[in-house]
């Protein structure tokens, strides 16, 4: 089943480093995964809705057949080894029997109920209202997904749909005997016998047991992982409530832009949830940002807040590849982050003043283009310091026009207007101590993406997005209006994060 290779996380980066030799394009495919995902889902809907109709539809005929007494050919076949015998044809044996009766009481009936009712919440729970507000209710309700794959199997074991045996078509033509159904079985028709029928052989284990098999072994891998100790080196407290938890986990090994799910059992013993890594590679730890967005982060927060003798308990799975593993592959890069959209790209920076430290001479990319999209000041706060010093890197490093970073203030009052405009002359921003001033409302990326190809006239340009989906279309739209149709000049590449 398809369903399940998008979500194989293990897989995924496996492929990821596999394909790294391969083309660009080929690489950006396995972004898609839970695009994907969902378009299977949205397609065994579809099928499921259409199976259903087509069932009520055959039971409702099998009601008829078996009511009729006109000598009928589906009234003839419906009477047949009314004995006791397993060669019957219509499940339907009595006139009191009804199709809600079947529906509800044999194998199928009851486990198709079943599958199809843990169908329906689980697309229903996946909605992007219900996953953004409430992702406990998806997070379980997507563990249906056990319940679903069990029934499946188990559906087609009873044999309801059945058929002509082997054995009895050498002795009943369909094509020749349906004409006379009356003298079946009769010297009349020598060649003309009683047809048999059996149940045709369940085969949804076949189509459902190597992707299950994989899945179970990517969870176990997952587990085994996840038990690894992991040791909380540091918590700090930023604006904004974000909390910033520095961690350290024997083996563990990162790129720029990767995430990880934590759990923290002390809050929940089953949730899982995805941050993306905020430190890079190169340091002695790795490192996650964590905003308030919902009860499960408030609770984090919180019971970190409370100062306890002892740190809560923190269980990590991953780290797995995104797109922005592929930043460093590009000869210029715009980088956007939206709010704490901004955390894979604090990994790419920080990255990049570690090979300027060290001189890294691997390093492709000339340019980086920065935009960061806020709406309060307090959410620069935590990341001021590695842009200033950044800045100061590359500017004793004679490199001063590698980065060239936006800060967009999309939310303010008069009050934070004014005192921008009247300090506007300083050689620090008002809002965030940097050099670089703060911009006071959206970007105009059809601007923006002017400039940036008529700065690189032939240059393959990587656009990386960790932000909504309102923003994503903008940037993917400017990405094919600005990328030349000659494949010598400005190309741009649109990669969004998704997890």
């Amino acid at each position: 089943m398809l369903i399940l290779l998008p979500v194989c996380r293990n897989l995924l980066s496996f492929l990821r480093g596999a394909c790294s030799c391969c083309r660009r394009t080929m690489r950006k495919q396995l972004d898609h995964n839970l695009t994907f995902h969902k378009l299977v889902a949205y397609t065994i809907a579809l099928f499921t809705a259409v199976h259903i109709i087509a069932h009520l539809c055959n039971l409702e005929w099998y009601n008829d057949s078996q009511q009729a007494a006109d000598g009928s050919l589906s009234s003839i076949l419906s009477d047949l080894h009314q004995d006791g015998s397993n060669k019957w044809l219509n499940p339907i044996r009595s006139n009191s029997t009804t199709p809600a009766y079947v529906a509800f009481t044999t194998i199928p009936g009851l486990t198709g109920v079943i599958i199809t009712v843990a169908l329906i919440l689980m697309i229903t729970s996946s909605m992007e209202f219900i996953r953004r507000s409430y992702f406990e209710v998806f997070w379980y309700t997507h563990h249906l997904f056990v319940i679903y794959f069990a029934g499946l199997v188990i559906h087609g074991i009873a044999g309801l749909v059945r058929g002509q045996t082997a054995e009895s078509l050498k002795e009943h033509s369909p094509e020749q005997c349906a004409r006379d159904p009356t003298h079946w079985g009769r010297e009349k028709r020598p060649h003309c016998e009683k047809p048999e029928f059996g149940s045709i052989p369940a085969e949804s284990w076949q189509w459902v047991l190597a992707p299950i098999l994989l899945y179970v072994f990517e969870r176990v891998l997952r587990f085994w992982r996840s038990q690894q100790r992991v040791v909380v080196t540091k918590v700090v407290m930023h604006p904004s409530k974000v909390l910033e938890l520095q961690m350290h986990k024997k083996g563990f090994s990162m790129e720029v832009g990767q995430y990880i799910f934590i759990n923290c059992p002390s809050v929940s013993r089953l949730e899982w949830h995805p941050f993306t890594l905020t430190s890079a590679p190169e340091e002695e730890f790795f490192s996650v940002h964590i905003r308030a967005a919902g009860d499960w982060t408030e609770n984090l927060i919180d019971t970190f807040q409370q100062q306890k003798p002892k740190t809560p308990r923190i269980e990590v799975d991953g780290p797995f590849g995104t797109a922005s593993e592929d930043v460093f592959q590009y000869e210029v890069a715009m980088l956007v982050g939206a709010g704490i959209g901004v955390t894979p790209f604090a990994s790419v920076l920080k990255s990049i003043w570690y090979k300027f430290q060290h001189a890294d001479q691997r390093l492709q990319t000339k340019k980086i283009y920065f935009y960061w999209l806020c709406r309060d000041t307090g959410a620069f706060a935590w990341f001021n310091d590695l842009l200033a010093s950044l800045e100061q890197e590359m500017e004793e490093s004679g490199k001063a026009g590698f980065l060239n970073y936006r800060l967009f203030l999309t939310g303010w009052d008069n009050s934070i207007a004014g005192q921008a405009a009247f300090n506007f002359d300083n050689d620090t921003d008002v809002v965030t101590g940097l050099k670089q001033k703060t911009s006071f409302g959206r970007p105009r990326w059809c601007t923006e993406f002017s400039a940036v190809a008529t700065a690189h006239p032939r240059s393959v340009v990587g656009v990386f997005l960790c932000g909504p989906e309102a923003l994503a279309k903008s940037l993917q739209k400017c990405c094919h209006q600005y990328s030349s149709l000659d494949p010598r000049k400005v190309k741009f590449y649109f990669n969004k994060e998704n997890f």
